[in-house]
């Protein structure tokens, strides 16, 4: 049998691995891969870029969402209003109060949770605090005014950007929600 280098350095880097690991431990790094493996599409890695695209950081040249493509700068008393991409609850612009402040005998509660929103006038995105306003009963607007907005909402494991939850909870009156706010932390980067 007649063998190139390229075989024996094969051959040699093979027979060193094996008189340096024993079974035992090929067997467990295999494992841990295999283990391993499923989590990759849980890294924010893709996601993020996806996110990003989707959102249109900067210029908005990627695809745009339903709610992106009905958005408007103009009325904060409907839903479509551009910083209400990901607002779930009473709009306090209906009830008595305004897009970043509460109404008169409301708390603003004292977490929130976060969305990307892109103003139609400049094509830029933007953060957006929602902070639920509590204290008082509920407040019952027009059907314009209540709003579930799911624009790149994410699941549940990730509560700081998710709308499902009632913020009410670390108010000291009540944890009796009313309505709810969007105020604008700064441009997205």
């Amino acid at each position: 049998m007649n063998l190139t280098r390229f075989d024996k350095l094969g051959e040699r880097l093979v027979r060193r691995l094996a008189s340096h690991t024993s079974r035992r431990s090929a067997l467990t790094r295999l494992g841990m891969a295999l283990v391993a493996a499923p989590m990759l599409p849980l890294l924010p890695v893709v996601r993020g870029t996806a996110m990003a695209q989707t959102a249109g950081m900067g210029n908005a040249t990627g695809p745009k969402s339903d709610f992106l493509l009905h958005a408007q700068s103009k009325d904060p008393n409907t839903c479509t209003y551009w910083r209400y991409c990901a607002i779930d609850g009473y709009l306090c612009t209906c009830c008595g109060g305004g897009v970043h402040t509460c109404p008169p005998g409301a708390e603003p509660s004292p977490t929130s949770w976060v969305g990307t929103c892109v103003n139609p006038d400049d094509n830029k995105a933007y953060l957006i605090a929602y902070r639920d306003c509590c204290g008082k009963t509920g407040c019952t607007p027009t059907k314009e005014c209540d709003c579930n907005e799911t624009d790149r909402e994410l699941p549940i494991y990730k509560p700081q950007a998710n709308n499902d939850i009632i913020w009410c909870f670390g108010t000291p009156s009540s944890m009796s929600y009313h309505c709810s706010t969007a105020a604008l932390v700064g441009l997205a980067t």
